[in-house]
């Protein structure tokens, strides 16, 4: 079997649409269209399934997570809306066959079976309306590492406040705990502009976030080791002046990157932050991406 690349995009402006593209911008191809604020995006190759997120409108409590086939075909919605209020960024881990989401002024890290059954909050920053408010408390992006037992999230803070945080915990609840009464909760890093969406590569022990707010810390791609040895969490800048940094998704085994901005572009670099380019601009505003490799004959 020989594997065919494709990346899929999401586009929140112009009604909302999912569209893939071969991994040099070629061949741009729209699968769905009229999705309410698409945001995270996940591709199951094996069950030939695209899995997204539906902002919904953010002051009401109306998100929802859908599925269709690789080709566009079989849409369906498999998180009702209102099960989850803005489900941001969204992972799927082979290893549980879960769908994991931060859900933003839900104020949440969430998960669901792949058929969106057994949905469950794993971590809950607030509730209510004044909490709702404080944007410090707002979930976005998430990521897993099976082996490891981690959960990571972010939270974004305000605008270029300079109060963004990345955080992880144990993906399995401690026992006697509730998911707003967790003690195992560490802050990896604090003081961001506006960390957004979070991937790690699992074989060289990195985590990847993309941050929107100003230079020069924001509208950037960052890493920092997953396995600090002197256990002190430091990053590093790879890709700078993005405009307003939203997807990454990265291809480890072909050296490769790929984030978006809601500047309308999707940029490749190898995982270094170099050979950076641009294979699409004035795309509307994006927001999530994932690589794939899909099976052909």
């Amino acid at each position: 079997m020989a594997g065919r690349e494709r990346l899929f995009v999401l586009e929140a402006s112009g009604g909302g649409r999912l569209f893939s593209v071969r991994p040099d911008g070629s061949d741009k191809t729209v699968l769905v269209t009229g999705c309410r604020i698409p945001d995270g995006i996940a591709v199951d190759v094996g069950a030939g399934h695209v899995y997204w997120t539906n902002m919904g409108v953010p002051a009401e409590n109306d998100g929802s997570v859908e599925r269709v086939d690789l080709d566009g075909g079989h849409r369906t919605t498999i998180v009702a809306e209102g099960v989850t209020h803005t489900p941001k960024q969204l992972h799927l881990e082979a290893a549980d066959r879960k769908l994991y989401w931060g859900d933003r002024e839900g104020m949440r890290v969430m998960r669901c079976g792949l058929d969106g059954s057994d949905v469950e909050t794993l971590v809950q920053t607030g509730e209510g309306d004044e909490d709702r408010r404080d944007e410090t408390r707002w979930c976005v992006g998430v990521a897993v590492d099976p082996a490891g037992g981690h959960l990571y999230w972010s939270q974004k803070g305000p605008s270029d406040a300079g109060a963004g945080r990345i955080l992880r915990a144990g993906i399995a609840l401690p026992a006697g705990r509730t998911p707003d009464r967790r003690d195992d909760v560490e802050v990896l890093f604090g003081g961001l502009p506006e960390p957004i969406d979070l991937e790690l590569d699992l074989k060289a022990r990195m985590l990847y976030w993309t941050d929107r707010g100003d230079p020069p810390r924001g509208n950037s791609v960052n890493r920092a080791p997953l396995d600090p040895p002197d256990g002190r969490w430091t990053s590093e800048i790879l890709v700078a002046h993005l405009m307003e940094g939203i997807g990454i998704a990265l291809d480890p085994d072909g050296d490769r990157m790929y984030v978006t901005d809601l500047g309308g572009s999707v940029y490749t670099a190898t995982l270094d932050g170099s050979d950076r380019h641009e294979l699409l601009v004035v795309q509307g505003n994006l927001t999530g991406i994932a690589h794939a490799v899909l099976q052909t004959a």
